[in-house]
């Protein structure tokens, strides 16, 4: 398991700070959701898996930190570079979502909520019990997950390389195809 006890330096602070990048995290969400500019929702969404990152390094869950940080938030720059290569020349232009896709969003998102607020209640009311008491967890740090990932899951990991590079080229010839529509005059939808 990866997460484990936390770092007892931080122990007088750390239930704030993590409680101040939860709530970043929550607020950037809603900025990402609540946005109607591509450029706006980018950098909402680059504070949220930021929060997120540091969430993870506060439950010393450090592999999981450092790949949030690397591939997500890394990626949310090359997010914002294809979302402004997609959109039209303005990188400031309005999304707008049909009403039905928005209430349908609201509604997935409203139960989802209530269903995370519902197995909160019941964790905090000691509603879920680990299978065995008392059983340890083990943990694997970063330099054994890294031994595991270039040995014995190797293959996996390697798909997974070539499934993101087939994405990005994916990415890149669509938003060619979409600049060289626009340099003909054409529309798309």
């Amino acid at each position: 398991m990866l997460l484990a006890q936390q770092p007892p330096t931080l122990d007088p602070v750390a239930p704030w700070l993590f409680y101040l990048f939860a709530g970043v995290a929550v607020l950037g969400a809603l900025g990402v959701v609540l946005s109607q500019q591509i450029v706006r929702m980018a950098v909402f969404l680059l504070f949220t898996l930021g929060s997120v990152a540091m969430l993870y390094f506060f439950l010393a869950a450090e592999f999981l930190a450092a790949i949030q940080l690397i591939v997500y938030v890394g990626g949310t720059l090359i997010l914002i570079i294809f979302g402004v290569m997609l959109t039209s020349k303005n990188p400031f232009i309005r999304l707008t979502v049909p009403l039905g896709q928005r209430i349908a969003g609201w509604g997935i998102g409203g139960l989802l909520a209530l269903l995370m607020i519902f197995l909160g209640v019941v964790e905090l009311a000691g509603g879920f019990q680990p299978s065995t008491p008392g059983a340890s967890v083990e943990h694997y740090g970063v330099a054994e997950l890294g031994q595991n990932l270039l040995s014995k899951y190797a293959l996996p990991f390697e798909l997974a390389g070539v499934l993101l590079l087939v994405v990005m080229i994916g990415a890149a010839y669509i938003a060619k195809g979409r600049h060289s529509d626009l340099a003909k005059g054409e529309e798309t939808p």
